[in-house]
């Protein structure tokens, strides 16, 4: 298991499989932010509060794995194109 700071895991969002469909989760956190019946209705929550919030968007698919990710923070990364 990786030992993250909670700092980090706070500064995410993510699309999660629910058992009454799709959640939006912050990370770190136990319980969903709201729950949608498709994955794109919690997609564009999710995309709404990241970018109030300034965080990282992790969308995962219905095995649990990562499909993409999208910042909305601060990006320390210095890339063209």
């Amino acid at each position: 298991m990786t030992n993250k700071s909670s700092s980090n895991k706070g500064n995410t969002r993510h699309v999660v499989p629910h058992s009454e469909g799709w959640a939006n989760k912050k990370g770190g956190s136990e319980r969903a932010s709201s729950v949608h019946h498709t994955k794109r209705e919690a997609e564009f929550a999710a995309r709404d509060q990241s970018k109030r919030e300034g965080s990282e968007l992790v969308i995962h698919g219905r095995n649990g794995q990562i499909q993409r990710k999208d910042s909305h923070g601060n990006d320390p990364r210095n890339i063209k194109g």
